[in-house]
């Protein structure tokens, strides 16, 4: 799929049902109403387990994670993680427009945010709008995504989509007025919006090494700790080519803004300060032996290790530049698990 096909909405019910019922509470649905959308959700290859076990929708509002798993066959934790997700939406009659979003947008999403090597992980799990709300930095590991800078990527990404409201088109593909960008405008471009603007500032030859780098505005804007000398190592511009990662640096603080710039420049030359790296890997938390009695206990939503917490992401319809940004406002984009 190419990085600039368009979104995919949730696809509308099975026109094999379309004169059920399904304006009737989803407690009252039907098996056959289930099943049908079941396999709608992406989740089809439950519906033979499901046509046995589930007598109507209650039966699945009121499923705990242990019965999807002996009942529905559920044994891929993020399949049970996504059901589970919609339930709580249905229960909470909770508009969320995250859940819209299917499966098959996702894998457009990491298209457009320069991580297209993880759609197959991503689409097998069939990560969803509503689960990027709710991933752990444990959910990416099992997704085989262990990069630090992509995980940040991904952290960024869903704060753009929180600021957006989960508008599915609200990242930039294409160049608009070269001439007049400002901040607001470069956190929603998307991985090739960001190689086009390297093109235009003569760095064409070093635009395509972005491809699979999870590089996008929201990452450049959002993370305090990139700047342009991280970009000239993703882009492999040499070290001793100074002159040319001058001309960078300049054009990067001239894309970025006096603010941005301005907050870069403090957390570079803050005491704690330690610049990204391009190599660094994440490592699960390790679990003290305290935890280990509650494992059984723990429902799916407890951990607080989101990748994007639900609480930090702004309310507001657009991400301004960074002094009001989601970076300030949660204290800074914190490092995302632990450095092998």
């Amino acid at each position: 799929m190419r990085a600039t096909a368009g979104p995919r909405l949730s696809r509308s019910k099975d026109p094999r049902t379309k004169n059920s019922d399904y304006n009737a509470p989803f407690a009252q649905w039907s098996n056959e109403q289930v099943c049908n959308w079941l396999e709608d959700f992406g989740l089809g290859q439950y519906v033979i387990f499901a046509r046995q076990w589930v007598n109507s929708g209650h039966t699945l509002l009121t499923a705990t994670p242990q019965s999807l798993e002996k009942e529905l066959g559920i044994k891929h934790p993020l399949h049970r993680k996504k059901l589970q997700l919609a339930m709580n939406s249905i229960n909470t009659k909770k508009e969320d427009k995250s859940g819209q979003l299917d499966h098959v947008w996702v894998t457009r999403w990491l298209d457009d945010i320069g991580l297209p090597q993880y759609k197959d992980q991503f689409h097998d799990a069939r990560v969803d709008g509503r689960m990027l709300q709710y991933l752990t930095v444990n959910d990416l590991l099992f997704l085989k995504v262990t990069s630090q800078m992509h995980h940040l990527s991904i952290k960024c990404a869903i704060h753009v989509l929180h600021a957006n409201k989960f508008n599915p088109n609200c990242l930039r593909r294409r160049p608009a007025d070269e001439n007049n960008i400002s901040p607001s405008e470069v956190v929603q471009w998307s991985n090739h919006r960001v190689m086009e603007w390297l093109r235009s500032v003569d760095l064409a030859e070093y635009a395509p090494n972005l491809r699979g780098s999870g590089v996008h505005g929201g990452l450049i804007i959002l993370e305090p700790r990139f700047n342009s000398d991280t970009l000239a190592m993703l882009l492999n511009i040499p070290a001793q080519k100074t002159l040319l990662r001058r001309h960078l640096a300049t054009n990067f603080s001239l894309l970025i803004g006096p603010e941005a710039q301005q907050e870069k420049r403090e957390i570079m030359d803050s005491t704690t300060y330690s610049p990204l790296s391009t190599t660094a890997k994440v490592r699960p938390k390790k679990l003290g032996l305290s935890n280990f009695g509650h494992l059984r206990k723990k429902k799916f939503d407890d951990s607080t290790d989101y990748v994007c917490p639900v609480d930090a992401s702004p309310q507001k319809s657009e991400v301004k530049a960074p002094n009001n940004s989601p970076a300030k406002e949660a204290d800074k984009l914190e490092q995302v698990g632990r450095l092998i």
